[in-house]
């Protein structure tokens, strides 16, 4: 597993970022504070506070790589 902050701070960027890791047959996690909800979950992403960077935890090996190339826009340092 491999966890990167990433930020989606509007409406535009959580639907891109739904639509970019469904294409991986991987399990991802958003973790904000003490609630952790399956990220490929349009519904469960907006109960989040979108205002600060949140942790994704991506339960990746072989494609680990390739999903952290396509979620580069999102991640923040």
């Amino acid at each position: 597993m491999k966890t990167v902050k990433i930020c989606l701070n509007s409406i535009e960027k959580v639907k891109s970022f739904v639509n970019d890791i469904t294409r991986f047959d991987v399990d991802f996690d958003l973790v904000s504070g003490r609630y952790v909800i399956d990220a490929k979950s349009i519904m469960g992403i907006f109960s989040l506070d979108l205002s600060k960077p949140i942790d994704l935890n991506i339960h990746a090996e072989e494609e680990l790589e390739s999903v952290l190339n396509t979620l580069q826009p999102y991640i923040v340092e």
